[in-house]
């Protein structure tokens, strides 16, 4: 059973989601504060955490980074904060995906199958392989990357993104596919989660973040690995 840590601090919405994911067989797990959440995460460790950045104590975001800092659960941002520098903030922080209030139950449970599936997906057949380049390896099979001998803490979506890239190196990948793959065939206009989460990737990967060797953006087209 899939376990779904909820945290908002309006109880008649942690009612509605309770009721609406266990109907559908998820095991759910509430909090009503960030500290109740880190403290959740921590104990239970949930498949996927639906967060609202508005608690009471302390900013989403900073929960999202408390999390960060020692697990790769996938998180969905729940907030009626509808601006772009708030979702950029979340996502930089480390959330999988950004919902805005209100919003539609059925979309929402979209995109926590979706979560949960990039998290759970395994690679077999070709892609078990490791790529090395000069800076980093990449383990296909064990969905892994190694960095000068330590492994690099990815989240589900970055390493979506780094997996699609490599299993097709050297090629260009677009942006439509890039988004279809990753978060769904509806996000396929939702240019900006690419270049958040590939700047990402470049800070962890890349010996100089600003003129990157291995993950490679074409204008307007998509991106590519090179090895």
């Amino acid at each position: 059973m899939t376990k779904v840590l909820v945290v908002d601090d309006e109880p008649q919405l942690v009612r509605t989601l309770r009721i609406n994911l266990t109907a559908r067989g998820y095991e759910v797990i509430t909090a009503h504060d960030g500290a109740a959440a880190l403290r959740a995460a921590a104990d239970t460790k949930p498949d996927v955490i639906v967060l609202d950045l508005g608690l009471p104590d302390i900013d989403g975001a900073e929960v999202i980074d408390g999390i960060r800092g020692w697990s790769t659960v996938p998180i969905i941002v729940l907030s009626a904060r509808v601006g772009s520098t708030d979702k950029v903030a979340a996502l930089d922080a480390g959330a999988d995906d950004y919902v805005t209030k209100p919003f539609g139950m059925d979309e929402l449970l979209a995109r926590l199958r979706a979560a949960v599936r990039r998290a759970t997906t395994t690679t077999g057949g070709e892609e078990e392989q490791v790529v090395d380049t000069a800076a980093f390896t990449v383990d296909l099979a064990a969905k892994k990357v190694r960095r000068d001998g330590t492994d690099v803490h990815l989240t589900p979506t970055e390493w979506g993104l780094l997996e699609l890239l490599v299993r097709n190196r050297g090629r260009l990948v677009s942006q439509k596919q890039l988004l279809a793959e990753v978060w769904g065939p509806n996000y396929q206009t939702e240019t900006h989660y690419l270049r958040v989460y590939f700047a990402q990737l470049r800070r962890k990967l890349e010996p100089d973040p600003a003129h990157p060797r291995h993950v490679i953006t074409e204008p307007g087209l998509g991106y590519r690995f090179e090895s």
